[in-house]
């Protein structure tokens, strides 16, 4: 049975992730959007910007998080006098931290469907009088939803696993940042503490798996919709 610090862990873990691909999924639509349909000159950089977290070291991410959004950083000092949020040292710093580093997983399944769509589809919609919003929601997003279903499973996962971002920004605090790749850490540097460790890992297993297999009967049965 889990003691009450770690049924606290896996909450937290789970709000962390949930709240991570929640916030990004809206901003990975649109990129995934611009990096399938646009021809400008800039859709190669913005690509670029979008995969450097897979390339960056965590801890080095979790450091420019710091120098920016920290109550000391560039933005961070104006967003806690003026709007009172804060993200350094906080859950919602762990929840930007994962899904920094899940967002590319997330934009890359996305952007994979929406260039797999038959661009006839959308211009038969078009000439019915939808207008282009009216067409993104109807009939493209449905379509390109498989490729959404998958990314918001990847990011989840990524986010659910995420430490050195989380733990240079949000740090290690109990109850309020210590998620579960973190409270593994804690537990196997602690003597005595790898029984605690093997329970939260096996529990990180089964989330991470039932969210794979959740998502693959949702997106068997979207595409038994779609047929």
């Amino acid at each position: 049975m889990l003691d009450a610090a770690q049924i606290e862990v896996v909450q937290l873990s789970l709000k962390v992730a949930g709240t991570a691909v929640a916030g990004s999924l809206p901003l990975a639509l649109i990129v995934a959007w611009f990096l399938a349909r646009s021809r400008s000159r800039l859709r190669m950089l913005v690509d670029a910007v979008v995969h450097l977290p897979l390339v960056l070291p965590p801890v080095v991410t979790g450091y420019l998080l710091l120098v920016v959004l920290g109550r000391r950083g560039l933005i961070g000092g104006w967003l806690d006098e003026h709007l009172g949020l804060v993200f350094a040292f906080h859950w919602t710093g762990a929840a930007l931290a994962g899904a920094i580093m899940g967002f590319p997983l997330m934009v890359r399944p996305i952007r994979l469907s929406l260039e797999a769509i038959d661009l006839r589809i959308e211009s038969a919609a078009a000439t019915l009088g939808a207008r282009p919003v009216l067409v993104w929601l109807t009939v493209t997003v449905p379509l390109a939803l498989p490729g959404v279903i998958a990314g918001l499973v990847l990011a989840f996962a990524r986010a659910l696993g995420e430490f050195g971002a989380t733990i240079t920004f949000a740090s290690n605090i109990p109850g309020e940042t210590r998620t579960l790749p973190l409270a593994i850490y804690t537990f196997i540097q602690v003597p005595g503490g790898e029984a605690q460790a093997a329970q939260l890992i096996v529990i990180s297993v089964a989330v991470s798996l039932s969210a794979l297999l959740v998502s693959e009967l949702i997106a068997r049965r979207v595409k038994r919709l779609q047929a």
